[in-house]
């Protein structure tokens, strides 16, 4: 750190969990084997939907791209962290540490982006079944996704830019296990108020906009099951879209929980704990919900098996 009128910082140090070595090679071993399950999972959902023709669908091409983001995001982080519990140095650059919430950022935002879209997807295969093929065109799905990815892009450039332009000189160890908003901002001697209603309104933008795009979907795809005459009609109706609101409710359930909290709210050992969660679990948890609630998925695999 150079000296001045202010402080320059160049590296921080990441905390992680524990300085206990025992315990740190252990939890080595658990995010390995967590990470390994994602790229498998993810990466083996991707090749299943690429090379089975009956799932070249639009609701398959969206959760080909989920499977692309999980990938993306949980590899911002866990690489990262895995160096922690095995160096003796836990040291990231002031650049790698803007990078890492950049990307982090994007993945995120267009994951959220994405899983609105996703029940757009649902509501129109529901409600309108005869329109679907000339609503969901390969043309609108493809600008769905774009829009998806444009909207994570601008969120994350105005939220780096924002918080990595602060000061920081009271510290340079962030209490996390990468760089996240939270700690982040306990560091800087900058006034981060603006900064603080800038990100709260970002977040809060991207999380409201498509919980509603869910939320309206669902009610017109619940009044449309509950008019299905046969129970085993509404019980198909209802199959196709119980994975998505499965994933749906894992990850906004964290995501509100995580940053929809006044920042006097934060405990850091506990947001630890829930940071694992949403950046390792539910990237290893989709496949596993997309797969083993999802008929077409199972027969897909069946096929790969038998050939």
């Amino acid at each position: 750190m150079a000296e001045g009128n202010f402080t320059t910082m160049t590296e921080f140090i990441l905390l992680g969990f524990t300085d206990n070595q025992s315990l740190q090679y252990a939890l080595f071993i658990v995010f390995l084997l967590i990470y390994l399950m994602i790229l498998m999972g993810n990466i083996g959902m991707v090749t299943l939907i690429r090379i089975d023709s009956r799932l070249h669908t639009p609701m398959y091409f969206f959760l080909s791209n989920l499977s692309i983001l999980d990938i993306g995001y949980s590899s911002v982080i866990a690489p990262r962290t895995l160096m922690t519990f095995v160096e003796e140095s836990k040291v990231i650059s002031f650049t790698g540490c803007a990078l890492q919430f950049f990307f982090f950022c994007i993945a995120v935002s267009c994951e959220c982006c994405l899983l609105g879209v996703m029940a757009y997807d649902r509501f129109i295969a529901i409600c309108n079944p005869l329109l679907y093929t000339a609503i969901m065109s390969r043309r609108f799905c493809n600008l769905l996704v774009a829009g998806s990815y444009l909207t994570g892009c601008v969120n994350a450039v105005i939220q780096t830019s924002l918080i990595f332009n602060l000061s920081f000189c009271r510290s340079n160890i962030i209490n996390h296990f990468f760089c996240d908003v939270p700690p982040i901002l306990k560091l800087s001697c900058s006034d981060t108020g603006v900064t603080d209603i800038i990100h709260f309104i970002f977040s809060t933008a991207i999380v409201s906009i498509t919980i509603l795009t869910i939320l309206v979907s669902y009610t017109y795809i619940l009044v449309a099951i509950l008019r299905i005459n046969s129970a085993e009609g509404r019980r198909k109706a209802f199959s196709t879209c119980a994975s998505h609101l499965t994933a749906v409710t894992v990850f906004y359930g964290t995501a509100i929980f995580m940053y929809l909290r006044p920042s006097s709210k934060y405990s850091m050992e506990q947001d630890k704990i829930i940071s694992v969660f949403y950046t390792l679990a539910i990237p290893m948890l989709n496949p596993l919900i997309y797969s083993l609630r999802n008929k077409e998925v199972k027969e897909a695999f069946k096929r790969l098996k038998d050939k």
